[in-house]
C-alpha cells in the first residue's frame, strides 16, 4: 500500500498552484520540495495567497473537491472602501455573480468585519496605498469554490478586493506559517 504524504502550505502571492513550469511565473516547484506524485488539492488563483493542501492521496483529493463535501473555507480580504453592514449582508445571503459568460447564485456565506488589520506577513510587493481611499479586512466563509468567486463576490457588493487570503480550510489554517513555508501533517481531517 502506498504511503500518503499530506502537506499544508502557505502560497504566496503571484505563484501558480502547480508544480509544472509556467514561462516568467513562480511555481510551487520554486517554493516546496516534495515528492514528484504530490500535487495541490484544488487550487488558489495566482494573485491569492494562502492555505494549500498536497497530496498524493488522490481518493482525499476527490473527496475534498467534490461539491457535495460543503468544505467551509475562510478567507481574509482587504477591499477597496469602508464596507458597510447592507454589503456584509448581501454577502451571507449570497449574491449573482458572472463565471464563464453564465449568471451563478453564490450559496450563503458568512461575512463579518474584522475588527483590525489581522496579524499577516507583509505581502511581497505590497498593496498600493492611496491615502484618500480607506480600506476594510473582513472574514467570508464559503462552502463553494467556483472561479474567482471571493473577488466576484465583493465586486458584486461594491467593494473590489485588494488582497485575498485563505485563511482556513476546515479546521486547519494556517497561523504560524509566513509565504513559502509547509508544514507536514500526518493525516487531513477537516
Amino acid at each position: 500500500m502506498p504511503k500518503f504524504q499530506y502537506y499544508l502550505i502557505y502560497k504566496p502571492f503571484q505563484v501558480m498552484s502547480q508544480f509544472s513550469p509556467v514561462e516568467g511565473k513562480q511555481t510551487l516547484k520554486d517554493f516546496f520540495a516534495v515528492e514528484q506524485d504530490v500535487y495541490p488539492v484544488g487550487r488558489l488563483d495566482y494573485d491569492s495567497e494562502g492555505l494549500l493542501l498536497l497530496t498524493n492521496d488522490k481518493r482525499l483529493n476527490q473527496q475534498l473537491l467534490h461539491p457535495s463535501t460543503k468544505t467551509e473555507k475562510e478567507y481574509w480580504v482587504q477591499v477597496e472602501g469602508q464596507i458597510t453592514p447592507e454589503a456584509l449582508q448581501q454577502l451571507e445571503r449570497g449574491v449573482p455573480i458572472t463565471i464563464d459568460g453564465k449568471a451563478h447564485q453564490t450559496l450563503p456565506a458568512q461575512a463579518r468585519l474584522l475588527p483590525a488589520e489581522p496579524n499577516l506577513p507583509e505581502r511581497q510587493p505590497p498593496i498600493r496605498y492611496r491615502a484618500n481611499i480607506p480600506t476594510s479586512w473582513l472574514s467570508l466563509t464559503i462552502t463553494e469554490g467556483k472561479n474567482r468567486q471571493v473577488r466576484r463576490m465583493t465586486a458584486a457588493v461594491g467593494f473590489p478586493t485588494l488582497r485575498l487570503v485563505r485563511w482556513r480550510k476546515g479546521r486547519l489554517t494556517i497561523e504560524g506559517l509566513q509565504p513559502g513555508e509547509m508544514r507536514m501533517l500526518d493525516a487531513i481531517r477537516l
